[in-house]
């Protein structure tokens, strides 16, 4: 290896780069993957919108459509809950 390769400024900020742009990606595919789960369970036993509401709540932080959507399914979750109250 050559000693260009060691520079460690630059290797900081490249490495806080790549690990932003992980981390970011891990939660996308983890959001995505909750989503297509709770979908599943809507119609197999389990947790269905719960488990949409958690992916939601991941990719939420990533896009502004989940934050929309996460706010209208509490809405209605709010709503669902006065009316069996």
């Amino acid at each position: 290896m050559q000693d260009e390769d060691f520079k460690f400024s630059g290797q900081n900020v490249n490495l806080t780069t790549a690990m932003q742009r992980t981390k970011r990606l891990l939660r996308i595919v983890l959001g995505f993957t909750f989503l297509v789960i709770g979908a599943a369970m809507l119609v197999l036993p389990g947790p269905g919108w719960l488990t949409i509401g958690f992916g939601l709540v991941i990719l939420a932080a990533e896009f502004i459509w989940a934050r929309r959507l996460l706010n209208r399914l509490k809405e209605h979750a709010i709503k669902l809950g006065r009316s069996v109250s």
